[in-house]
């Protein structure tokens, strides 16, 4: 058997580490196994029975890791369905809409180009996470992969997935009430240009491209729109070129980030805010989840059009699970993961594209006058990290010091407080000895100063 894998690839919501330092090939392969045999684990089905999908993006060692993972998940018997470069949410679309058992999509997201990984998904395109399947894999791994000769032969096939995954997102909008618009898109030289490029197309919108064009080598900018350096060039462009609206992309482009025409950064829990207020004009009544670090006006929002709001602990997995359990219309994150009921409650980077295009179209408004009155309501700081020596430490300082006065506590991920004009969450990091602080506040001027407070007690 190859060399020992370093257990810390091994992360909660999926597989990331770089190349060839901590996944090469040989790692690669026994991926595919272990997937392949707790796949067959969770499904109660035998490896040669499974039917298993695969995809990989656009870095340089994406073609040769993803056949080391069809070769090993092959290796278990499996039949593996290649769907070849694609985006994220492509993966997803092909095992929800083809019914397979699972799906591992061969990618490293946004991280930079040293970067590779793999995400994972079981039947119904549900999330394995370091409580179900990841943690499991790490373990067969580490016990050696004892040889399991199949009871059959495994194989591949290769399938192409564009026409047909482009066409069932055109249908979860109208898109005869897209109006003509100019949009500035960056697509970071990731999955996006390929993917939701042909759609755009097809809209009749003014579209200035930019970075479209998949390069693993990101030549322009790391394909994280979240950092404020990678979406410098997109805000300069939709001032320079008077644009309605900016879309941006990461680098497996299953998340989307918004620039409103004045060329402001839109926050995740605005556009989860905008968003979940139109599916409840389709879906009267329905549930909506969101990440519990979001601003009050998604829970603001929802009760004002009588929806449910169900805030959830942060990460891809876990909101999918409760999108699943509440059967809940759609879920948005602060991070810029929007999902939907009707896309096998998978996050996805073209449908809350399309959604906003039809959205803004229908109001007759520019997004600028749209979130006008969330700006001026709610102040957000925005995620703020520090490093800390004790992180056990600092939170239970936080707690000694707030939990008194807080009108609510909870431990549903990290800490949060809330204040009758003011509230905070608290979260530690999954890898790193730091604390992730996202505080709001009714004005300006306490949140600046509650901001400063918290951070001095966390950083002192």
């Amino acid at each position: 058997m190859p060399g020992a894998i370093d257990p810390g690839i091994f992360k909660a919501y999926d597989i990331r580490g770089t190349h060839p330092e901590e996944i090469d090939g040989d790692v690669a392969e026994q991926l595919g196994r272990a997937f392949a045999r707790v796949l067959a684990e969770l499904s109660g089905r035998a490896a040669h029975e499974l039917r298993i999908g695969l995809g990989r993006d656009m870095r340089l060692a994406a073609p040769e890791l993803a056949a080391r993972y069809r070769n090993g998940m092959v290796a278990e018997g499996a039949h593996v369905v290649d769907a070849g470069m694609v985006g994220t949410e492509m993966l997803y679309w092909l095992v929800g809409s083809r019914e397979l058992d699972g799906g591992l999509m061969c990618t490293a997201s946004h991280n930079p180009a040293r970067y590779t990984g793999a995400k994972l998904v079981e039947r119904g395109a549900v999330a394995l996470s370091g409580d179900r399947g990841i943690g499991e894999m790490r373990d067969l791994i580490a016990s050696g992969l004892p040889d399991e000769a199949p009871a059959r032969p495994g194989s591949s096939e290769e399938v192409d997935l564009y026409a047909p995954f482009q066409q069932a997102a055109l249908a979860l909008v109208d898109t005869s009430a897209i109006a003509p618009m100019k949009v500035v898109l960056d697509g970071g030289n990731g999955m996006a240009g390929p993917m939701v490029g042909p759609v755009l197309d097809g809209l009749g919108l003014d579209l200035v491209k930019t970075y479209w064009t998949p390069d693993g080598t990101f030549p322009d900018h790391e394909p994280n729109p979240l950092l404020e350096e990678n979406r410098r060039f997109i805000i300069d462009t939709v001032r320079a070129e008077e644009a309605q609206l900016g879309i941006a992309w990461d680098g497996d482009a299953d998340r989307c980030f918004f620039i409103d025409d004045t060329g402001e950064f839109v926050p995740g829990d605005l556009i989860t805010a905008l968003i979940a207020r139109s599916m409840l004009e389709q879906h009267p009544g329905a549930t909506i989840i969101y990440d519990l670090r979001a601003s009050w006006a998604v829970r603001d929002t929802v009760a004002e059009a009588g929806g449910t709001a169900l805030e959830n602990r942060v990460g891809h997995a876990f909101i999918k699970a409760r999108l699943r359990k509440e059967d809940a219309v759609f879920a948005g994150e602060v991070s810029g993961h929007y999902y939907f009921k009707d896309f096998y409650f998978c996050d996805t980077g073209i449908v809350p594209a399309l959604v906003m295009l039809e959205l803004i179209s229908r109001s007759g408004k520019r997004l600028s006058e749209l979130l006008r009155p969330y700006r001026e309501r709610y102040h957000i700081s925005g995620e703020i990290n520090s490093t800390v020596a004790d992180v056990p430490l600092r939170l239970q300082e936080l707690k000694d010091r707030y939990a008194l006065a807080a009108v609510r506590v909870s431990h549903l991920d990290g800490i949060s407080f809330e204040f009758d004009d003011w509230h905070f969450n608290v979260r530690p990091s999954n890898t790193e000895p730091l604390l992730r602080l996202n505080l709001e506040a009714l004005s300006a001027q306490t949140m600046e100063q509650r901001r400063d407070e918290v951070l001095a007690l966390i950083r002192s």
